[in-house]
Parts: C-alpha cells; sequence; structure tokens
C-alpha cells in the first residue's frame, strides 16, 4: 500500500514515457538531437568523452594550463565530438552510420584543438605575423566553431554570429554610427583565433573552466535521483494547494532551475511530470502548459546556477565581483518571478474552481522527506560560496558530497559505473555550452574591435531622445529579439555585450568622466538584459520553450507560448524595478529597505495578477481590473509617493472584494 503512494500510477495521469520525452527535446532542442551510436563507435564516443571530462577535472584540481592551451585543448575536445555525435541535420539523427564528411570536421577539430599546444612557442614569438598554415588553422576554427554551434546549439546563433563576421569585413560600407574602417580577412583570422579577444575570449574560457564542473556537478545530482525528487517533493509541498498541480510545476521547475542549463530540458523533465497532472485536473492544455514553460524559463534565473550565466557575469561585470555576490543579487528578483507566477496560477485555479490533487496521487510523505539528504550537494555548495570558498573548489567538492550523500541509500547510491557515467553524461551536457561560448567569442571579438558595442549604446540612447524609460524599453525589445533560439550560455553574452552597454552609457552620464562603473550600475544593466533575453524563450514567435511545453501537452504552440508570458508578466517588470530600485540587489542597503521594496513588489504583483486572471476574492469586474492593474503598477514602481497611492487603493480593492464575495458570487466559472 504505502508503495502504491510513491507517485501516481501512469495510467491516471498519462505521464509520458522516456521515448516521447527524448522525441520532444529533439524537436525543440538542438541540443538533445544526438545519434544514437552502436558498436565500436559508441565505444570510441563514451570514451572520448570520458577523456573530455578527465582532462577538466585534471586542471581543475592541479590547476589549469595557459589561456591559449587551455580553452583550445577544450575547443578541440567539444568541436571533434559535436560532429561525431550531431548530424547535420536533425532528422538524420537516427542513421546509424556517420557520414564521411564528419569524419573529416572531427579529424580537423582536433587540429585546431592541438595546434597551439603543439606550436605555442612559435606562435607567441611571430604574435601579429601570420603564416599560411596558421591562416589556414585560423579560417578552420571558425568555420568549424560556427558549424557546430549550428548543430548543437541552433542555427539563431550561428547567424547572428555569421552576420557579425561580415560586418568585421565591411565596416566602411554600414550607415551612421555602425561605420567602422573595417577589417581585413587576414585581421579578422588574428583575432579570433590568434588572440584571448575572439573564439579563444573570456566566453570560452568560463566554459573551459567553472561552466564544465558545474555541468558536471549537475550530471552527479541527476544519477542520484535528485530529478524525481524534485517532483515528489514538490507534490508534497504543494500538491494539496488550490489547483495543486501548477503550484507543483512552478516549484518542481524552480528546483530543477539550480543544476539545469536549458529552459527546454527543464520544461520536458519537469513537465512530463506535471502537465498530465494539470490536464487531469481540468486546466486547459495551453494554460497547463504555460505554467510549466514560465516556471522552467524562471529556473534559468536561479540561484545558484542561473544557467550558468552567473560564472560569465563574474567575467564580464569584473570589478572583483565575486560569484556569491551574482547569486545573492540574483535572490530577491528570483523570489518575485516566480512569486508572480505562483499568485497567477493561484487565480487562475480559483477563478476556473480547480482543487488539490487527490490523495491517491500524493507520494508518502514519510518516504519523501526520507531522502531530503539528496538535496545536500546543493545547500553545501550554497554554504561554501557564503563562506569563501573558490567557486572551482566548491563544484568539486559538490561532486564529492553527491557521491557520499548517495550512499545513504541503496537506490541513490551512485556505484563506479554510475560515477562514469556521470562523467560521460557531463561531458555530452558541456558540448552544446562549449559551441555556443565559442560562437559567442566571434560576436564579442567583433564588437571589441570595432567599437559597435558604444556606437549600438549612443544610437539606442539618442532614439530614446536620451529618456531612461524609452532606452530601457528599446534595450528591452533588443534583448528579447538577441536571445530568441539561444541558449542561456550565449543569449547572456551576445545580450550583455551589444544591448548592456547602452543601460550603462545612460544610469553613467551624472557620474564624474572617466570614472569606473559602480557595481549597482554594472549589476542592474546586466540582469535587466539578461532577464529580457531569457525571457524570449517563452515570448512568440519564437518561444522554444513554450513550444516543447505545447509538445507534451498537446496544445497550440502560440497560445502556450501566449499563457506562458501572461503568466511570466513579472518576468516583464522586474528588470524596470531593478534599474529603478537597486536595493532588489541587496547591494549597500538595509534589511528594512528590502523589506519594504519586497512587500511592495509582491502586493503589486497581486493587484496585477488579479487584473489580468479577472478574479481575486471573487470575479474582478472590468473597471476593476483597470484600477487593479493601475494599483499594481504604482506599488511596483519604487518610489514613496506612488507606494503610498498604490497601497491605499490595494487595500480599497482588497476590502470591496472580501465583503462583496457573497454578494456577486464568489463562485467559479466552469472549465
Amino acid at each position: 500500500m504505502e508503495e502504491n503512494k510513491q507517485k501516481p500510477e501512469k495510467q491516471d495521469v498519462d505521464l509520458l514515457s522516456e521515448e516521447e520525452q527524448k522525441a520532444i527535446l529533439a524537436k525543440y532542442d538542438a541540443e538533445s538531437n544526438t545519434r544514437n551510436h552502436q558498436g565500436i563507435m559508441r565505444k570510441i564516443v563514451y570514451f572520448s568523452l570520458l577523456a573530455f571530462t578527465l582532462f577538466q577535472l585534471y586542471t581543475a584540481i592541479n590547476g589549469q594550463y595557459t589561456a591559449y592551451i587551455q580553452r583550445s585543448i577544450h575547443l578541440g575536445f567539444a568541436l571533434a565530438l559535436i560532429f561525431l555525435l550531431f548530424p547535420a541535420r536533425r532528422k538524420w539523427a537516427d542513421k546509424p552510420s556517420i557520414p564521411w564528411y564528419d569524419y573529416i570536421l572531427a579529424l580537423l577539430s582536433v587540429a585546431v584543438g592541438l595546434y597551439w599546444p603543439l606550436f605555442i612557442d612559435d606562435l607567441v614569438l611571430r604574435v601579429g605575423n601570420l603564416q599560411t598554415p596558421d591562416f589556414i588553422i585560423g579560417i578552420l576554427a571558425v568555420v568549424l566553431t560556427l558549424e557546430a554551434a549550428r548543430r548543437a546549439v541552433g542555427l539563431p546563433i550561428t547567424i547572428i554570429a555569421g552576420v557579425f563576421l561580415v560586418y568585421a569585413f565591411f565596416g566602411p560600407y554600414f550607415p551612421g554610427f555602425l561605420a567602422h574602417r573595417g577589417q581585413s580577412i587576414e585581421s579578422i583570422v588574428q583575432l579570433m583565433f590568434f588572440t584571448t579577444d575572439g573564439i579563444l575570449g573570456t566566453p570560452l574560457s568560463v566554459s573551459a573552466t567553472f561552466i564544465f564542473v558545474f555541468l558536471l556537478f549537475g550530471a552527479f545530482l541527476v544519477k542520484t535521483g535528485v530529478g524525481q525528487y524534485f517532483n515528489d517533493l514538490a507534490v508534497t509541498l504543494a500538491g494539496k494547494l488550490t489547483g495543486g498541480p501548477a503550484k507543483v510545476a512552478i516549484f518542481s521547475s524552480a528546483l530543477q532551475g539550480t543544476i539545469s542549463g536549458s529552459s527546454v530540458a527543464n520544461v520536458v523533465t519537469s513537465g512530463s511530470y506535471t502537465i498530465p497532472m494539470m490536464k487531469k485536473l481540468g486546466y486547459r492544455k495551453e494554460f497547463a502548459g504555460g505554467v510549466e514553460a514560465a516556471a522552467s524559463t524562471g529556473g534559468q534565473i536561479m540561484p545558484p546556477i542561473m544557467g550558468a550565466a552567473a560564472f560569465l557575469m563574474v567575467e564580464f561585470i569584473g570589478n572583483g565581483i565575486t560569484y556569491w555576490e551574482i547569486a545573492k543579487a540574483a535572490t530577491i528578483p528570483a523570489i518575485l518571478y516566480f512569486s508572480g507566477v505562483w499568485i497567477m496560477t493561484h487565480f487562475e485555479a480559483k477563478r476556473v474552481g480547480l482543487k488539490s490533487l487527490p490523495d491517491d496521487q500524493m507520494p508518502n510523505r514519510k518516504e519523501v522527506f526520507k531522502k531530503i539528504y539528496l538535496l545536500g550537494p546543493i545547500l553545501g555548495i550554497i554554504i561554501m560560496l557564503f563562506v569563501g570558498v573558490p567557486t572551482m573548489q566548491a563544484a568539486l567538492w559538490g561532486i564529492v558530497l553527491a557521491i557520499v550523500l548517495s550512499a545513504i541509500d541503496k537506490s541513490t547510491r551512485l556505484g563506479f559505473k554510475d560515477i562514469i557515467d556521470a562523467m560521460v553524461d557531463g561531458a555530452r551536457t558541456a558540448l552544446a555550452v562549449a559551441a555556443a561560448t565559442a560562437a559567442a567569442g566571434i560576436i564579442v571579438g567583433v564588437v571589441v574591435k570595432t567599437g559597435l558595442g558604444l556606437g549600438l549604446a549612443n544610437g539606442l540612447i539618442s532614439a530614446a531622445g536620451g529618456s531612461i524609460l524609452l532606452t530601457l524599453f528599446f534595450t528591452m525589445i533588443a534583448s528579447i529579439i538577441l536571445g530568441m533560439g539561444s541558449p542561456t550560455t550565449a543569449n547572456y553574452v551576445i545580450t550583455s555585450t551589444i544591448a548592456a552597454p547602452a543601460i550603462i552609457t545612460l544610469l553613467m552620464l551624472d557620474e564624474p568622466a572617466g570614472a569606473a562603473v559602480p557595481l549597482v550600475i554594472a549589476l542592474s544593466a546586466h540582469f535587466f538584459v539578461f532577464y529580457f533575453g531569457i525571457v524570449a524563450d517563452i515570448t512568440p514567435p519564437v518561444a522554444l520553450a513554450a513550444f516543447a511545453a505545447s509538445g507534451v501537452s498537446g496544445g497550440d504552440p502560440i497560445r502556450t507560448g501566449v499563457n506562458a508570458a501572461k503568466l511570466a508578466i513579472a518576468a516583464f517588470i522586474i528588470p524596470y524595478m531593478i534599474v529603478f530600485s537597486p536595493q532588489l540587489l541587496m547591494i549597500d542597503t538595509t534589511p528594512l529597505e528590502i523589506l519594504w521594496v519586497l512587500f511592495t513588489a509582491i502586493s503589486g504583483m497581486i493587484a496585477i495578477g488579479a487584473a489580468i486572471i479577472g478574479f481575486w476574492y471573487r470575479k474582478v469586474f472590468w473597471y476593476e481590473r483597470i484600477v487593479a492593474l493601475a494599483a499594481g503598477l504604482l506599488l511596483i514602481y519604487p518610489e514613496g509617493m506612488t507606494d503610498t497611492i498604490g497601497l491605499v487603493i490595494f487595500i480599497i480593492l482588497v476590502a470591496i472584494q472580501f465583503v462583496t464575495k457573497d454578494k456577486f458570487g464568489a463562485k467559479p466559472a466552469q472549465a
């Protein structure tokens, strides 16, 4: 009897099979569309992935090689394995054999990866003076990087990187502030592979160090069964609440986001469990998919991992900022985001009259809490980072902690094969990130070389007439467009390089000329573009997370995207709050100020949620919705007078709703 309560039976909620999950991932997530090798090639790829991880672990434990060697070997491993694992076209993934040209591309990738380690002394001596072999290898590095990114990440980032290469060459022919003197083919090749400003630049450096080890940590956690445990814990804590399955999805996806680097993977992993439960309880297909897409996308802004973007922020912002400061600054915005989604789903559940999960679909509470130790490695890393343990060491100790704690129970214990498989899975996950960061390095290199970042910043500010609100609005649109179809890491690199300088430039107008960018301004700008780049995953017409959710729910993709964007309205508001009220980042502020901002912001989201959904204690009439929306916006805008007016209106609305709920009927509409 107890075993029957461990999780809902498949026939009760129509859970997706593993094959169905893989099919959806392959359709919407380029990172998951890999060949299923057999025979000797399966072993070759398996041990190559293992060798990749062993190299990364060796340098993480014993110290990295010089920048050119560390990054080029990391790149060579990633490119070669991508050509062996990812087919040139998605529909060819089921073909049993590897085409001859992919073997050649893999071998060329090895040559590119070994070029710096083998000839570093000569290359350093003749820096800036490329010889024919250098030029050929440099061209190969660019072409292979673009093709690998297309296969493992998707076409959007490849197109963007290609456009930037064209821009670097044809600079004099562009109009206005976009014009520059142009770069020769030789100088572009030099920049891309023979400096640390291009492919071998900061993004790939972070991939070759911090990101890889944290992805490996995530792979070990998955092997312990923590993914299913997130679902069980979420059902235990939220399943009996109003509209339980939707809140389970929010809770579970927030937890999944602590180890996941992909909104789409988060949707399929968590959604294959939560979306069928929501549908069975009465949620519309599009709303069920929208809840999961919004929650899973929020996982990318959830500390401590933040889709691996947190590690890139450390390098891009600089100023001696630590990883812990990034994670701390992201905490309140993440809380506000998930609070917003929670509020909206709660009102929708009340409006439609959805109840909690029945008892026979609830896990055994005692059994679930017996495995709470599975969260130990995540908590351990947070504590280590808080007390000042270096980021890389914290991740390594997190892996050790995962192995040790898994031994507490036989069902979670990692054996030798599990450990090796986790190392292989970690390397496999890192391939797309390496390709994305290498391609992003092309973009960064061109921006730095041509001065495009400053030109775009001045152009946006000029178009906005110096208005901070208009500048933020234009930057928001740019970030959403740039973020479409890109994974979190590449997404952040692109938006922070192209869009963030506009906000920084405008906010620095009141600072003395030549002054260093204050940390609060840098963080505000980077969080602003990061959030809107992430929101692209649920913003139609290119809303990959919403499309993946519709694949699970069977709903219409565009309607699912619209529902997801509506539920994630907080994500469209929070970035503006961050810029106007940097107390949210917990920098140079007091606990009282933080509590007040949280209180007014959550109150504002409650009012906005009621206005959008049309239900509070009872149905909200159209004129009340307008007032509630206005009150919410006033409460969210961080200024004393607006907070006071908004709070007065909010209290009046609550009183009216509560007093008249029986008169107008609190009975919800039928599903």
